[in-house]
């Protein structure tokens, strides 16, 4: 791990740039997919499986380091599933999400940076199957914080690849035929690739 990171330092120093990348009222738009990982204990009945859909990202910047992003998506789908069984039901949803990001090295080829902020899950189409089948299914929509760890590393002087993580606190109740069946934690890792561009 060590040389690792001596690696990675030396990179980072030898891609330095001699500007920075973003001022003040900079734009970034990233557009690329990201998969949505639930954490594997949702709920004791079910649990809710992966999603992955296209992303797109607006980010402006109010210095060379601060910035605000938001990010929006194509609606995720999201299979539900008895715990150790099989699919009981289905959901779409949308993670609109806002966050306040420092960007490190604003001057470098290779720049990372942490965001954190606000996310709002709106849950959506939900369609039950098999065990379910004939039951009407209902989630609340999520408010919760979201936290974020992402790099962008140039390809020209305006295009550049990113790669994100995020964690989001998201945790919606969960009606099935109008009678409660308790809160689903849903707590997913979201892992991203884009390809960025610079206004």
């Amino acid at each position: 791990m060590k040389t690792y990171l001596i690696r990675l330092m030396v990179i980072i120093g030898l891609s330095a740039g001699q500007s920075v990348f973003a001022d003040t009222g900079d734009w970034l738009v990233r557009i690329g997919g990201h998969q949505v990982n639930p954490t594997s204990n949702n709920h004791d009945i079910v649990s809710v499986e992966t999603g992955t859909m296209l992303t797109f990202t607006g980010t402006y910047f109010l210095s060379d380091s601060w910035a605000v992003e938001v990010l929006a998506a194509l609606p995720f789908t999201h299979d539900i599933k008895l715990i150790g069984g099989s699919k009981v039901a289905d959901t779409k949803q949308l993670p609109p999400t806002l966050s306040m990001q420092y960007h490190f090295m604003p001057n470098n080829n290779i720049r990372p940076y942490v965001g954190a902020g606000v996310n709002v899950t709106l849950f959506f189409d939900e369609g039950t199957t098999g065990a379910l089948d004939d039951n009407h299914l209902s989630l609340g929509t999520s408010v919760g914080l979201a936290g974020q760890l992402g790099v962008d590393i140039d390809l020209t002087e305006k295009v550049f690849l990113n790669f994100d993580a995020r964690y989001m606190n998201i945790s919606t109740k969960a009606k099935l035929d109008g009678v409660s069946i308790g809160k689903v934690k849903i707590d997913p890792w979201v892992y991203g690739v884009s390809l960025g561009f610079r206004f």
